[in-house]
């Protein structure tokens, strides 16, 4: 019985101790690798030109986050041969080049938040690393705000925003990245650490595709145009981004119905365009000034032109800055024939509001005598039809609609004309007037509003424009509005072109003035909604708590060195400090 006991407790005993668990206790890991040694002298600095290696130990197993994105090196150093650690954790950063560094220069390896450790993935924040082949490490900075204003919301994941500086000589070659970079946090606020005292061209820019280069057409552009001559550090140079110019280009010709569709890049003033084809001589060109697109109309059947093969057809362009001889294989399109659709967006149509026709032919004349208007299906109703001024493809009948009523209004075919096509076949269209309980307005009273005129648009949640007003002053009134929430924006007509004009940094021409209203506004049935906007505030959608208007601020003052940052808090001291001095804001 004492050896039956005796193996019974020896039998629990090996059990418990193979017994596999997971450990129990101890908070979990939040701190961030902490940075131990480098390669190079502590003191940083108559560092040899010949050296082709930056190794940084740190306390603990570490991994690289997008380092191709996030590592920015000022001046930039080419011939980047290998970052490590790749795959595999390690305990440190190793970066290998080819160049020879240039003499008396501070270099600045801004690692942005790639730096993580191992185990919990903390993350080394806004981590510098700043070594001289001088015989001092330059400890000036600019900091400031960037502000992308055309913005309807906070865009999701990674900022992209970068601001550089280009050293100012004969030439500045924007095509290479700039001599100081970095990149811009999630609140807009940036830094550029390490500078050398000199004459600096500033730009911002949305770094969509992470080369460290402007890409006109493509990213959005803010920029000062007087360059920044400095030696002392300079807080509060904000700068606002905006859409900038696509550079002037032809893209493709395609076949279109009546005709052709020649599209280009870059919005062009004008263009001329000519047939260079023995067959088709009758052409009509329309094109709206700073339109990406030139219609090209003609008879294909009259002309006998791609009627039973497939044609390359060729046309000249003079877009002013360039001429070129273009091409396009053209088969006509039986399908594509002269129709008329319903433009009011579904059956229903707004109180005290017009009915809209739209082809997809540019319409020409119109025989409305020939039309009839009936309410009930019963009563002719007097009515005009005219072709809209500011939309040839649409066709506004007015009449005295009332609220509740069904209409049905008839188009027969050929009544309605294109240069060379008219309506294939008779129309019928049939709608009903809402009622006004159904739509609330829309007024706002615009504090600071532009002295030129602007467009005053609401937007829908896809961020489509669905109502615009192109006014001037301070009182705008939307009457008749759909029930919703809307975005509010304003752009302004500056050099009243009736075109908004964005940024052109080729010509260093600032995009005109853009706002978006801090918060929605809210549209409801029977209801007038006013809004008190100030142009002048600066809270966005995505922090409607933000800064007020405040009195205008003194020019700018340049500041003393101080300490270069390094980690998040001392980011954030130096971001509320950049209200003390602050220039003036440039587009």
């Amino acid at each position: 019985m004492k050896r039956l006991l005796l193996l019974f407790v020896i039998c629990f005993l090996v059990h418990s101790c193979a017994r596999v668990g997971s450990p129990v206790g101890g908070p979990k890991d939040t701190i961030a690798p902490k940075f131990l040694s480098s390669n190079i002298d502590t003191t940083r600095v108559n560092v040899k030109r010949d050296i082709h290696e930056l190794r940084l130990d740190f306390d603990e197993y570490i991994t690289l986050k997008d380092i191709n994105k996030n590592l920015i090196i000022s001046p930039p150093i080419k011939n980047i041969k290998r970052i490590l650690p790749s795959n595999i954790a390690n305990k440190f950063v190793m970066i290998q080049w080819e160049d020879t560094l240039q003499a008396n220069t501070t270099y600045n390896f801004n690692f942005g938040n790639s730096i993580a450790d191992n185990n919990e993935a903390n993350i080394l924040r806004y981590f510098n690393f700043a070594f001289s082949t001088g015989e001092k490490l330059n400890d000036l900075y600019i900091s400031g705000e960037i502000a992308d204003v055309t913005a309807i919301k906070k865009k999701e994941g990674e900022n992209k925003l970068v601001v550089g500086l280009y050293q100012v000589k004969d030439t500045i070659n924007y095509k290479q990245k700039p001599y100081y970079i970095t990149k811009v946090d999630e609140d807009g606020y940036y830094e550029l650490n390490y500078l050398t005292p000199g004459k600096y061209k500033i730009i911002a820019f949305e770094d969509e595709n992470s080369n460290s280069v402007y890409d006109p057409g493509k990213e959005k552009i803010g920029f000062q145009k007087e360059a920044i001559d400095f030696d002392k550090s300079i807080s509060g140079l904000n700068l606002k981004v905006y859409p900038s110019k696509k550079p002037l280009k032809y893209i493709e010709m395609k076949e279109n119905p009546g005709g052709i569709v020649m599209t280009f890049e870059g919005n062009p003033e004008s263009v001329k365009v000519a047939s260079i084809n023995d067959k088709l001589q009758d052409i009509k060109v329309t094109h709206h000034p700073k339109s990406d697109t030139v219609r090209i109309w003609f008879d294909a059947v009259k002309s006998d032109v791609g009627q039973t093969t497939t044609e390359n057809l060729k046309f000249s362009y003079d877009i002013g800055s360039k001429q070129d001889t273009v091409s396009v294989f053209y088969k006509y399109n039986k399908k594509n024939a002269m129709d008329l659709e319903n433009d009011n967006g579904g059956p229903t149509l707004a109180p005290n509001s017009d009915f809209k026709i739209r082809s997809g032919y540019l319409i020409d004349k119109l025989s409305p005598e020939k039309w009839t208007l009936k309410s009930d299906s019963l009563t002719t109703q007097e009515f005009t039809a005219k072709i809209s001024e500011t939309d040839p493809y649409q066709i506004v009948i007015h009449s005295d609609f009332v609220t509740g009523k069904k209409y049905q209004l008839t188009v027969p075919k050929e009544t309605v004309s294109s240069y060379y096509a008219k309506n294939f076949q008779s129309k019928r269209f049939d709608f009903e007037v809402d009622k006004v309980d159904q739509f609330g307005s829309l007024a706002f009273n615009i504090i600071n509003a532009p002295e030129a005129s602007y467009w005053i648009q609401l937007l829908d949640a896809s961020d489509k424009v669905v109502y615009s007003r192109y006014t001037k002053g301070n009182a705008v009134k939307f009457d008749i509005l759909k029930p919703g929430e809307y975005v509010v924006r304003i752009r302004v007509d500056n050099n009243g072109n009736k075109f908004w004009d964005v940024a052109d940094f080729e010509t260093e021409t600032f995009a005109e003035d853009s706002y978006v209203l801090y918060k929605k506004a809210i549209v409801r049935p029977l209801w007038e909604t006013k809004e008190d906007w100030d142009l002048k505030d600066t809270r966005t959608l995505d922090n409607p708590k933000g800064v007020l208007p405040k009195p205008e601020t003194p020019a700018p003052v340049e500041e003393t060195p101080k300490p270069p940052v390094q980690q998040e808090d001392v980011k954030k001291e130096l971001k509320s400090d950049s209200g003390k001095a602050v220039l003036t804001p440039v587009k």
